[in-house]
C-alpha cells in the first residue's frame, strides 16, 4: 500500500542502504569539522642571550613571521588530522551500531531467547578487554573492593539498559524500539527531579512535549506495536536514566586508577555479565536454549548461521559502545546531541531497509517529531540547564 514506506526489491534495498551510509558519513564529516579542537602544541626551545650582530639584527624582524607561518601550517595540518580522526570514530560508531541492530535482530528472529542472547553479547567483549589489559596495549584498571562496590549499582543500570533493549528488539521491529528509546530524556528529567532534586529550565521542559507527542503519535498506528516491546524499551530508558544518575551521585570524584572511559565501560560490562548470568540461567535454562536451537535448525537454519549471527551481534555490540565513548569524548555537548540524533535516524532508516519493515505515514511523522524533540532537549539542556 502507498501509505507504507519500505523497499520492495533486493536491488532497491541495497541502493537505499548505501544512501543511508552515505548520509551518515556526510553527517559525521560535518560534525567533526566544527567539533574538534587541535591538540598538538608546538614546543619552542628557550631563547638564548642575543648577540648584537648586524646580520642577526637584519634577520630578527623576519623571524617571528617565519615562526608564525610554520606554526599556522602545523596547526592547520594537525587540525585536519584530528577532524578526520573524529569523523572516523563517528562513522565507525554508526556502522557498528547498524551492524549490531541488524545481526541482533536476525539472531533473535532465529533464536527467541533474549536473556541468553543479552548475556552472550555482554560476555563477548570480556576476552577483548582482558587481552588489551594483559598485553599492556591498554593500562589495566586498578580498583579496590570499595571501588567495585561503588560501581555495582551503575553496572546494574547498564545491565537493565541492555536487557530491556534486547527484549524490545526481539519482540518488535528495530525501528519501533528506537522510536520508544527516543523518549529517554523524559524519563531522565523525571528521575533527576525525584532523586536528585534537579530542576531544569522551563525551556528544557518545554522540549519534552514534542518527544511525548511524537512517540504517542508513532505508537498509535505502529504496525509492529507490541506491549512487550514497548514496556521493555521503557525499562531500558528507565535503567539508562538511573545509570546516569547513580554515576553522578557515586562517581563524581572518579573511581580507581587507569579508569579511562573505555576501561570504565569494560569494567561495567564484566560486572553486568556476572549479575546477569544466574538470572538468565533461571529464566532460560539449558533445556530452553537447546529447544530453541533445535527448532531453528529444524526450520532449515544451519548451526554455522546461528553461531555467526549470535557472535557477530555480541562483537558489534561491544565495538559500537567502545567507539561511542571514543567519539563522544572528543566533541562538545552540542555536537554530541546532533551526533546522537543523526545516529538514531540512520539506525531507523537502515533497519527499515534491511528488514523491509512497513511504517505508516503517521509513524514517520510521529518518529520525526520525537527525534527532533530529543535534539531540542539536548540543545536546551546545554544552553539553559
Amino acid at each position: 500500500p502507498s501509505r507504507y514506506f519500505f523497499c520492495t526489491t533486493d536491488l532497491g534495498c541495497a541502493m537505499l542502504l548505501k544512501a543511508v551510509l552515505l548520509f551518515g558519513a556526510v553527517g559525521t564529516s560535518a560534525l567533526a569539522s566544527f567539533a574538534v579542537a587541535p591538540r598538538h602544541h608546538l614546543r619552542v626551545a628557550p631563547q638564548r642571550a642575543a648577540v648584537a650582530l648586524p646580520t642577526a639584527a637584519r634577520l630578527a624582524p623576519r623571524a617571528p613571521a617565519i615562526f608564525m607561518a610554520d606554526a599556522a601550517e602545523a596547526k592547520e595540518s594537525d587540525g585536519v588530522f584530528e577532524t578526520l580522526k573524529t569523523a572516523s570514530f563517528f562513522a565507525l560508531w554508526y556502522l557498528f551500531n547498524i551492524g549490531y541492530n541488524i545481526y541482533n535482530k536476525k539472531a533473535l528472529n532465529a533464536l527467541p531467547i533474549p536473556w541468553t542472547m543479552a548475556l552472550l553479547q555482554l560476555f563477548v567483549g570480556i576476552p577483548y578487554c582482558l587481552f588489551l589489559w594483559t598485553t599492556g596495549l591498554r593500562k589495566a584498571p586498578k580498583l579496590s573492593a570499595d571501588n567495585v562496590k561503588t560501581l555495582i549499582p551503575v553496572s546494574l543500570g547498564h545491565l537493565g539498559t541492555h536487557i530491556g533493549a534486547v527484549i524490545s528488539l526481539g519482540a518488535g521491529a528495530v525501528s519501533f524500539t528506537h522510536i520508544i528509546k527516543a523518549s529517554e530524556p523524559v524519563v531522565s528529567a523525571a528521575l533527576s527531579f525525584a532523586i536528585l532534586g534537579a530542576v531544569s529550565s522551563w525551556q528544557t521542559y518545554l522540549t519534552l512535549l514534542p518527544i511525548v507527542g511524537g512517540v504517542a503519535l508513532a505508537s498509535l498506528k505502529e504496525l509492529s506495536f507490541t506491549w512487550v516491546g514497548f514496556i521493555a524499551a521503557m525499562v531500558s530508558n528507565l535503567s539508562s536514566a538511573m545509570r546516569g544518575i547513580l554515576a553522578k551521585k557515586t562517581m563524581g570524584g572518579g573511581v580507581g586508577e587507569n579508569m579511562s572511559e573505555a576501561n570504565l565501560y569494560g569494567v561495567l560490562t564484566i560486572l553486568a555479565t556476572i549479575a546477569l548470568f544466574p538470572v538468565a540461567l533461571a529464566i532460560e535454562p539449558p533445556a530452553a536454549i537447546r529447544a530453541a536451537w533445535t527448532a531453528a535448525t529444524g526450520a532449515g537454519m544451519t548451526a554455522g548461521y546461528l553461531a555467526k549471527m549470535s557472535l557477530l551481534s555480541g562483537a558489534f555490540y561491544y565495538l559500537y559502545n567502545e567507539v561511542a565513548f571514543l567519539a563522544l569524548g572528543r566533541v562538545n555537548p552540542v555536537t554530541h546531541a546532533v551526533g546522537n540524533t543523526i545516529k538514531r535516524v540512520v539506525i531507523i532508516v537502515a533497519s527499515v531497509i534491511a528488514f523491509k519493515t512497513p511504517i505508516s505515514t503517521l509513524g514517520v511523522i510521529g518518529s520525526s517529531i520525537a527525534i527532533a524533540g530529543t535534539l531540542l532537549y539536548s540543545l536546551a539542556k546545554n544552553k539553559f540547564g
